[in-house]
């Protein structure tokens, strides 16, 4: 993605259409599209055309965008899960590694980023019915992998909203969601996270649409991503009037949800009920 916004950027600086771009390395004006998109991969050959094609002479810059070809190329450490994975996923998980800010909404159950083994197993087992134990362990070692960035030294900060529903809804047995509602509440005291949760004493509210994720990255040239699971498929919204749309949603849910402090008191009583 990051590549592919750099090489639309050179090339409407330059005023050539995608049409002249694709004739240049014999390819259709679609797949320079896609290109520009990130959701093709990307010969080196090309990229050394259309950079020649853009007047991008010097060697440092090429290097630089050429080495970003190389690396895009390369498969993520995702990858070897693929056979447990939906074909849409693999690109939200890349997207999330890239990420330095994640906001989100959850109704239906605890964030992956924040479910402990056993909670996810139960989730696992819920939503994958008929599945081999070992495709039920894939997936939950998939994962716990994916949390391991949220505690890196380059973790990401991540802003979540936590619909009560999602916290009372029974996933596993009462041991399972007494450790995840104390796992939520030692998470939240994270410096990167913040953590909230809406009540059911709020009443409606500005997640009516459902479960989201933004995602922000640090390129200046990448655009916010939301991301919207369906059942059978995945949405990324980045058109520049849908994420402000659901920015306001989430800014919205925030305003009216506690704080993380008084959020976490709720949790707290959560986990003596259960």
């Amino acid at each position: 993605m990051l590549l592919g916004s750099q090489l639309r950027r050179l090339r409407e600086a330059r005023g050539i259409t995608r049409e002249a771009a694709g004739y240049s390395i014999r390819a259709s004006e679609s797949k320079i599209s896609r290109m520009e998109l990130g959701r093709v991969s990307f010969k080196t050959r090309d990229v050394e055309d259309l950079l020649t094609l853009y007047g991008i002479t010097d060697e440092a810059e090429r290097q630089s965008l050429l080495s970003l070809a190389r690396e895009a190329n390369v498969a993520g450490w995702w990858h070897s899960y693929s056979d447990v994975l939906p074909n849409w996923f693999p690109t939200y998980v890349g997207l999330e590694g890239a990420a330095t800010l994640l906001r989100a909404y959850e109704v239906q159950f605890v964030h992956g980023l924040l479910q402990t083994e056993e909670y996810a197993r139960a989730v696992v087992r819920r939503g994958m019915k008929g599945a081999s134990a070992d495709d039920v362990e894939r997936r939950v070692a998939l994962r716990l992998e994916r949390q391991k960035y949220l505690f890196s030294d380059n973790a990401p900060e991540f802003h979540i909203v936590l619909d009560e529903a999602a916290l009372r809804r029974p996933y596993g047995d009462r041991e399972v969601m007494r450790g995840q509602l104390q796992h939520l509440i030692d998470i939240s005291e994270r410096p990167n996270v913040r953590l909230q949760v809406m009540p059911f004493s709020f009443g409606g509210h500005s997640g009516e649409s459902g479960a989201f994720t933004i995602l922000s990255f640090p390129e200046s040239d990448l655009s916010d991503v939301v991301y919207l699971e369906q059942l059978t498929s995945a949405l990324y919204l980045d058109k520049r009037e849908d994420v402000a749309q659901y920015e306001q949603a989430l800014k919205e849910l925030q305003q009216d949800s506690p704080g993380p402090d008084e959020s976490r008191d709720l949790l707290r009583g959560l986990r003596q009920l259960s």
